[in-house]
Order: structure tokens, then sequence, then C-alpha cells
């Protein structure tokens, strides 16, 4: 397994899959890049760089625990850029990762060739998710056998009354199919969560969304936003808001996909990010 020292000294891992040019790729949570798998199949088209962010993963803890706040972050992914010998990089970045992906441009617009961000967190632009929008995207999935439960659960976090039963409920929501395919999926997901770095991620001062918008404004590369029509984290509507930040954007909706859209249909994916990066 592969690493390299970020400029504090932590030691930080990477994992690579296939070959060709790489794909440097950020993952969400913030949590390790294990449930990112190969995206797919995606490595049979890039060479897939996959990071565990510090203190995730096979990366090393730092000292500094307030290291783990998002914008700090962004020091990590240029020593990675510079590990890796890129003059500039294709980037793909998946939910909370969008919001590191978000400020590395910000701050190194001249290292990214192109950009992709798969079912975006819209923190560090302060996009608007309204409660109605998530239940009208929510409502799409009525006619599951599990939704009653999963739509109460919903309600009660949409009203500031939420247990760990109700965030346990809505998992479901996050898949295009809640198999035993995306069960196991999303168990694993929560056995990775550091509660530490999730708390930290966010931190007062990590984001500066006034900031950050000017700069994707002035972000001219290929942007490719990919939402899933039924994803009550990033909804298709609230992405399309996301897209008009940037001047060489498009969003790219998979009719049927939730929050991660390589496990729901792997070959539209696959396909949608293959054509974009060529």
């Amino acid at each position: 397994m592969p690493t390299f020292s970020a400029h504090d000294g932590t030691k930080l891992a990477y994992h690579v899959f296939g070959e060709g040019r790489p794909l440097v790729c950020l993952p969400g949570g913030p949590t390790d890049s294990a449930y990112l798998g190969d995206l797919g199949g995606l490595s049979a088209h890039r060479q897939l760089i996959r990071l565990d962010l510090r203190g995730t993963g096979q990366s090393a803890a730092p000292e500094d625990a307030a290291s783990y706040r998002c914008d700090r972050l962004v020091d990590d992914v240029e020593a990675l850029r510079e590990h890796l010998g890129l003059d500039r990089m294709d980037l793909l970045a998946h939910c909370a990762g969008a919001n590191l992906a978000a400020l590395y441009v910000g701050r190194h617009p001249e290292h990214v060739s192109k950009l992709a961000l798969i079912t975006p967190s819209v923190r560090a632009v302060d996009a608007t998710i309204t409660g109605d929008l998530r239940r009208e995207t929510a409502q799409l999935r009525r006619d599951e056998p599990w939704f009653p439960e999963a739509y109460a659960a919903l309600e009660a976090i949409l009203a500031g009354k939420a247990t760990a039963d109700s965030w346990r409920a809505i998992a479901p929501f996050s898949y295009g199919r809640w198999d035993e395919a995306a069960q196991a999926h999303h168990a694993a997901d929560e056995e990775r969560k550091n509660i530490e770095v999730v708390a930290a991620f966010g931190a007062e001062g990590a984001f500066d969304p006034d900031a950050t918008r000017t700069a994707l404004a002035r972000f001219a590369p290929p942007v490719l936003l990919l939402a899933g029509e039924t994803d009550l984290g990033a909804p298709p509507r609230a992405m399309a808001e996301f897209t008009e930040l940037f001047p060489n954007a498009r969003l790219v909706i998979r009719p049927g996909a939730g929050h991660f859209p390589w496990l729901d249909d792997a070959d539209g994916f696959v396909a949608t990010i293959a054509e974009f990066l060529g």
C-alpha cells in the first residue's frame, strides 16, 4: 500500500486500481475510501487513486485533531498531487469529499484539469436543500415496503426530533435498491465512521461559501455533477443550483439511482464518467 507524508508529517495512504491516466478520488463521510470500491468498474478506463483521509483507513491520525477540518485537508490533497508528480490532475469527489474538492479548486485551480462531483454535499457553497425538497424526493420511493417507517423517521429528523433510530431508519433512501448488497454496504460504512473526524471536518471556520462561490465562478475547466434521481442527500434540483456556480459545468441525473450511483447502476455510471473524462 503506497503512502506519502503530508506537510505536517502525518503519514497518509492511498490505494491504486487499474491502469491509464490517474484519476484522484476523494471520499465522502469524511471517512476512508474503501466504500468507493473501484467505482462500479471505472478502473477499467482510468487508474483510480483513492485517498484515505487522515485519521481514517490506512492513514495515520495527526497530532493535531483540528487538522481534520475540511479547509486544512486541502493541503493533504496538494501533497498527494506533488507526491504523484502530476502538474494537473483529473479529480473526482463523492458527497462530503465535494466540499474538499471545491476548496481545493478554489486554492489550486491551475492543478485541476477536469472535476467530477458525485452526489455532492453543498456545505462549502451553502446551497439550500429545503425539507420540502427532501420530502418530495422521498415520495419517489412511496411504493417500497420500507417507506412508511423511513418516511416517519425523515419527518422526525426534519422536525428536529431525530434519534439514532431515525438516522438508521432513513438509510434505504440512500440506495436505489434496498437489497442485501445495499444493506451490507451501509453496515460497513457505519462501522468505519470516526466520530472525531466527522465532528472536526465541518468545525467553525471550515467554510467560506462566498469566497468559494467566487472561486468556482472563475474555474474554467470542464465540470460534471452527477446526481441520483432519488437521492435525499443531494436532490437533483439542488444539484442544478450547484451546477450553475461553474461557468463550464453540466448536470447528469441517473434515473432510479440514490446516493451511491455506482452501486445502483454501475454500467450507466461508468459510461457517464468515462465519457466525461475522455
